[in-house]
């Protein structure tokens, strides 16, 4: 097993809920910069599909994303971790540290993704996630409260 350490292996608070949507679920994180907002909402999709309280630092990969804009960032960084998720490992994580953000003129993320491999018996099975999609995507700058908001519909 991997060693990590006590940084590592500290959990960010939760900045994230659900919101109801016609057979799907939107995902509505916060952040205090950009690149947490997007770090809350890999965690949002991950918590849906188990609970993260179960889920052990055992394992770290590492994933890269790019997007012609910020939305299309957002859509290829969640597309990656699913596919983290959906591919051996089968990786569900418990904590995400963007290591990499840029957001102009390119658009590129970064991302170590801690957890251990998705165990059924071990994990409560939540919901299965299909797929991400650009439907009432938005990413929200709200200067006045210093903070920033995604909100993203997932395929359930």
């Amino acid at each position: 097993m991997a060693q990590f350490t006590a940084e590592e292996l500290l959990l960010a608070p939760q900045k994230y809920e659900y919101l109801d949507h016609t057979a799907d679920v939107q995902l509505h994180s916060w952040g205090d910069n950009l690149q947490e907002a997007f770090e809350q909402c890999g965690m949002a999709m991950f918590a849906y599909m188990t609970e993260i309280e179960s889920v052990e630092i055992k394992q770290c990969e590492e994933i890269e994303a790019v997007g012609d804009d910020l939305e299309g960032l957002l859509f290829h960084f969640l597309d990656e971790l699913l596919f983290l998720f959906s591919c051996d490992p089968f990786l569900i994580c418990s904590k995400l540290t963007i290591t990499e953000f840029i957001t102009g003129p390119e658009f590129r993320i970064k991302c170590k993704c801690y957890g251990e491999e998705f165990v059924i018996g071990k994990h409560p099975q939540g919901t299965e996630v299909k797929a991400i999609t650009y439907s009432a995507m938005q990413i929200v700058n709200q200067p006045e409260n210093k903070r920033f908001e995604l909100f993203v519909i997932i395929d359930i």
